[in-house]
């Protein structure tokens, strides 16, 4: 049975989703404060964390940045539906996922199923391209042994490139599996994104990995600067 931690401090929402998740086969605990949650989600007991960003103690914001130090466990945001940014934040810092309040359960349930499907996709060797490696399971990336420091969207766009070496992918694809097919923003971003890998990698190393096809999108494979 695969274990789910609740972080949420308003009981009817809490009780609500423990119910339903544990009728459809979940062991769910809960934790009422952010400080707890933390102790409980670094326990290594679980398979994926349900945080509410507005928490006592801890708010949930901070709850990821420690846990991101130590920890790729899933962790889905549970956001207002107006917190633009704290969406924004949650994912840069590392969050897999975010669902707004109020939010149905069977959404939920297609969510954690998605994320759970990752976390197992992800149980794989290292990838790696010439002297750049990527440890999926300990989120880091390195160039030569080296360690790079990445937010949590600038990894995930690197790893579908990783993943898909010598293909080039449109930035439509990129787009919808990085920020998510309802993402509502800057049309630019993955440019945006692209350049900050670039920066880090290509740049500061003196590689030439990072590829832009013209009128098509991006792709990454190694070449002689």
């Amino acid at each position: 049975m695969q274990k789910i931690l609740l972080i949420e401090d308003e009981e009817k929402i809490a009780r609500f989703v423990e119910l339903e998740l544990t009728h459809e086969g979940y062991e769910v605990n809960k934790a009422m404060d952010g400080r707890t949650g933390l102790e409980m989600a670094e326990s290594g007991e679980y398979e994926l964390v349900l945080l509410d960003i507005m928490l006592p103690e801890l708010n949930g914001l901070e709850v990821l940045r420690r846990l991101r130090k130590t920890s790729s466990l899933p962790v889905i945001m549970l956001t207002a539906r107006d917190a633009v940014m704290d969406k924004v934040t949650g994912l840069d810092m590392g969050a897999d996922d975010y669902i707004t309040k109020p939010f149905s359960i069977e959404e939920l349930l297609a969510r954690i199923r998605l994320a759970l499907r990752k976390k197992q996709s992800s149980a794989l060797p290292l990838l790696t391209l010439g002297p750049l490696s990527m440890d999926i399971a300990r989120h880091q990336v390195t160039v030569g042994g080296e360690t790079v420091d990445l937010t949590g969207r600038e990894f995930s766009l690197l790893q579908i490139l990783m993943e898909n070496p010598g293909i080039v992918l449109s930035r439509d694809t990129l787009m919808e599996r990085v920020w998510g097919y309802d993402y509502v923003g800057e049309t630019n971003i993955v440019d945006v994104y692209i350049r900050y890998l670039r920066s880090k990698i290509d740049d500061r190393f003196n590689l030439k990995l990072i590829h832009t096809v013209r009128g098509v999108g991006y792709t990454l494979k190694q070449e002689t600067p």
